[in-house]
């Protein structure tokens, strides 16, 4: 009898121990993020995932890819994720449209564009009039992509609808494949596409869009205005970590940086993977904080305005909020 009261006794006291460890993962709030893709060019967020700054705000991030902001913005809308990292225009065209509870942008994270162009040939004197009469992939219409390529060329005295042919029927993820089957002269392609594409000796990169157009508020995280109203805390946590992350990026070197995000981008080999990170990190795509500046936001409708995706501006006050990340910074 007391060997069975002192079996019972371990078994309770085991019940016990998993619980407590039980309680300590369902202290973490699980939420969803939609990411607009999965890329090299997003680093701080990985490394926030990797280094568990989440986790230290109290968060659970179940990270989802979206492949296309329409995609991740439907997610957010629909109630599948409580926060979508994409292009801020996405936001304005559903604020435009008359939606009630729209989304609000409540943190940056890049500030230049993150894509670059191929042709099929290294071209080290390479002129962006180069272009004319040419074909190009580019991106989905309305979509940051595309209309930081229309910016440029425009910007490089080319009109997009006369003197170039833009591919714009290709689905995000397979612009790439598309142009190593032999469609295009050019392309537009995210990191590690772009690589890949030299490294198997099918394209070379010949300009970064990010450099050409300047300092462009290209993505950030947002979430419908009902759910920040409701959820404050959970939004300042995630921005937190978020700040953590690019304070990480901006003081450490793309070498350390490749390492700590490593996991997210198993397939990729050590040395590609830190040439990546390079070359974003060169050109001064992440902000220091991920403050969405009134200024950043004009010059995105400006953009909008001049691709004729908009008809008239939304106000910034009503898109964006600086709250949470102002209180991360002076975390």
């Amino acid at each position: 009898m007391k060997r069975r009261r002192i079996a019972i006794v371990l078994v309770l006291l085991m019940v016990m121990t998993t619980l407590v460890g039980c309680k300590k993962d369902g202290n973490l709030t699980k939420i969803t993020l939609n990411e607009v893709a999965h890329s090299i060019f997003y680093a701080p967020q990985y490394v926030a995932l990797e280094l568990g700054y989440f986790k230290d705000e109290g968060l659970d991030v179940e990270l989802v890819t979206g492949f296309g902001a329409d995609k991740t913005m439907t997610a957010v809308l629909s109630g599948e994720a409580e926060i979508g990292f994409m292009g801020s225009e996405s936001s304005i065209y559903v604020y435009n449209e008359g939606a009630e509870d729209y989304v609000v942008n409540f943190a940056q994270l890049t500030q230049r564009a993150g894509n670059f162009l191929v042709g099929r040939e290294a071209n080290e004197h390479f002129k962006w009039t180069d272009l004319q009469g040419k074909t190009i992939i580019g991106g989905r219409a309305g979509g940051m992509p595309q209309m930081v390529l229309e910016y440029i060329l425009k910007k490089n005295g080319l009109d997009p609808t006369k003197d170039v042919s833009i591919i714009q029927n290709i689905d995000f993820g397979l612009t790439a494949e598309a142009f190593s089957s032999g469609t295009g002269d050019f392309t537009i392609e995210f990191e590690p596409a772009a690589s890949a594409l030299e490294l198997e000796g099918k394209g070379s990169v010949l300009a970064s869009l990010g450099v050409e157009s300047g300092k462009v508020p290209y993505t950030a995280y947002s979430a419908k205005k009902s759910y920040i109203e409701k959820n404050p805390e959970i939004i300042q946590k995630f921005t937190n970590a978020i700040q953590k992350g690019m304070d990480y990026v901006n003081s450490h070197s793309p070498s350390e940086i490749a390492k700590v995000i490593k996991p997210q981008f198993k397939e990729i080999d050590d040395e590609k993977l830190e040439m990546i990170v390079q070359r974003y990190y060169d050109q001064g795509t992440w902000k220091d904080n991920t403050l969405f500046e009134e200024a950043s936001f004009d010059l995105l409708q400006d953009i909008l305005l001049h691709a004729g995706v908009v008809e008239k501006e939304a106000p910034y006050s009503d898109l964006v909020t600086t709250i949470y990340s102002s209180k991360a910074v002076e975390k």
